[in-house]
């Protein structure tokens, strides 16, 4: 039974990346070692000026590199094995720089729109704040009725309740302002 061991994102571009149509068992094959100490400050140049960030730039040469090490044998009697590294590293970039205008594009789907709200006085600060200390549901009544200017009915539909459940903890919520912020039923509104 032969188990198939998926490949890697970095190992599937090395691999579309074409060796020459017939190994050249001819030509020596070159240390690795060597290799890298020569090439790898290139390559890390190229990675910079494709994706803008030097830390970017050394995970991808890092990359490109491994790449060739694992394919060595075939990479390393290369007239230029450089330019295998370099195009490896190239479409590394590429690779990373979609990447980045996708997590850019959720991250700003999940943003919080906080742009779109007015900024909160001082003296309404100290309200939702006693408003958030309250029970969950008369917190939500409030803040609709309030907030929203939401009628009764409305508040009833929008948290699925009957409007006697909503004029109690309307009622509640008021008395529990009223005590958390020292205020007399009375000058309630």
């Amino acid at each position: 039974m032969t188990v198939t061991v998926p490949r890697s994102r970095i190992e599937r571009m090395a691999a579309e990346i074409p060796l020459d149509d017939q190994p050249q068992p001819l030509r020596e094959l070159r240390s690795f070692d060597g290799f890298y100490r020569r090439e790898y400050r290139e390559v890390v140049g190229l990675a910079y000026a494709l994706s803008g960030s030097r830390i970017a730039a050394e995970d991808i040469a890092q990359d490109a590199f491994v790449a060739a090490h694992k394919r060595w044998e075939q990479v390393g009697r290369y007239d230029q094995p450089g330019a295998w590294v370099r195009r490896v590293a190239a479409n590394l970039a590429v690779s990373a720089f979609r990447t980045r205008v996708r997590e850019a594009g959720a991250l700003a789907r999940l943003k919080p729109r906080s742009s779109y709200l007015p900024p909160m006085p001082d003296e309404d600060a100290e309200f939702w704040k006693a408003v958030r200390s309250l029970p969950h549901r008369q917190a939500q009544v409030i803040a609709l009725h309030y907030l929203e200017d939401r009628p009764v009915a409305d508040i009833a539909e929008i948290l699925g309740c009957a409007e006697a459940t909503v004029r109690v903890h309307l009622h509640k919520g008021r008395a529990g302002l009223a005590r958390r912020l020292g205020i007399s039923p009375e000058e309630q509104p």
